[in-house]
């Protein structure tokens, strides 16, 4: 099996279930249930997998992948991760302002006078909204807000993100003249 040129995190494997060969999977997609539907899943290690049955349970699908028939064999995939390919994604559903994580990181982000802050090396949601990883030659990565309010235009043909400086906490607001955007300017 070749290794894929552009692999998207589908899925994690856990614990197995039962005496059957199924095993607890967390899967990356909006709806758990369509995991199945995206063809074949790779692991990293060039393993292929073809799902069989899924159903759901509490915070993830039960999964039944072709070959994996008993306890043994599922206990021996706990934690492996699953991939596909890019291509393989249906863009058609995205709407316009909806994006796959994968197209995002790669991006350089920069701001309106085209100075970059680095380029995105992840896509975090912690609970709290997604976040983008800003990663620069001789930077220390940094986390910004993936809001409208943080990043004003995404361009996937140009390869950049445009980002406000300021409301994505990459440079201080000096309107005060401390450099400090939360003190009272001192008279």
């Amino acid at each position: 099996m070749s290794k894929l040129e552009n692999p998207v995190l589908m899925a994690a494997i856990g614990a197995a279930q039962g005496l059957r060969g199924e095993v607890r999977v967390k899967s990356f997609t909006a709806d758990p249930i369509a995991l199945g539907d995206y063809g074949k899943l790779h692991s990293d290690d060039g393993r292929v997998f073809e799902v069989l049955e899924i159903r759901e349970a509490k915070n993830v699908v039960v999964v039944r992948f072709r070959g994996i028939n008993d306890r043994n064999a599922a206990e021996a995939l706990n934690g492996l991760e699953l991939f596909i390919e890019r291509d393989n994604l249906p863009d058609d559903d995205l709407d316009e302002d909806e994006f796959f994580y994968a197209d995002l990181e790669g991006l350089e982000a920069v701001d309106g006078s085209g100075k970059s802050y680095g380029s995105v090396t992840g896509v975090f949601d912690f609970g709290a909204g997604d976040l983008l990883e800003l990663k620069g030659p001789g930077r220390r990565p940094v986390l910004i807000p993936f809001t409208e309010w943080s990043v004003l235009e995404i361009d996937l043909e140009a390869g950049r993100l445009l980002v406000d400086p300021i409301a994505a906490g990459l440079v201080d607001d000096k309107e005060d003249g401390t450099g400090n955007p939360f003190s009272k300017k001192s008279k």
